[in-house]
C-alpha cells in the first residue's frame, strides 16, 4: 500500500511538472519584449521548486538495483527533475537581473 501511495504521489504532480519544464522565468522576454516581469520568476520558482524536490527523492527513494520496473521509474523520475532545474535556474537569474536593475520594487 506503501508503493502505491507513491506512485499516486508521483502521478498526482505530474502537472505541476508539466507547469515546471514549460513556464518561462519571463514572459515579455519569450515574447520578444524587452521589459521586466515582476511575478514570472516567482509563478516558476512556486511550481519548479517542489518538482525538483518531490520527482529528486524519488528518484532515489524508488530505485531498486535488482528490479527493472523501479530502475525505470527511477530514471523517469530524475530526468523530469532534472527538466525542471534549467528553468530554476532561470528564473533565480532573472530576480537577481530585476533587483539589479532595481526594477520591481514591492
Amino acid at each position: 500500500m506503501r508503493a502505491f501511495a507513491g506512485y499516486m504521489v508521483l502521478l498526482v504532480t505530474m502537472p505541476l511538472a508539466a507547469f515546471a519544464v514549460v513556464l518561462p522565468a519571463n514572459v515579455y522576454r519569450a515574447q520578444g519584449i524587452a521589459a521586466p516581469d515582476c511575478d514570472g520568476p516567482l509563478q516558476v520558482l512556486i511550481f519548479a521548486l517542489p518538482t525538483l524536490l518531490i520527482y529528486g527523492i524519488a528518484a532515489f527513494l524508488v530505485y531498486r538495483p535488482g528490479r527493472r520496473f523501479h530502475r525505470l521509474v527511477s530514471l523517469l523520475c530524475l530526468i523530469v527533475a532534472l527538466a525542471a532545474a534549467p528553468n530554476i535556474a532561470e528564473a533565480v537569474n532573472e530576480l537577481y537581473r530585476n533587483a539589479a536593475a532595481g526594477e520591481c520594487r514591492a
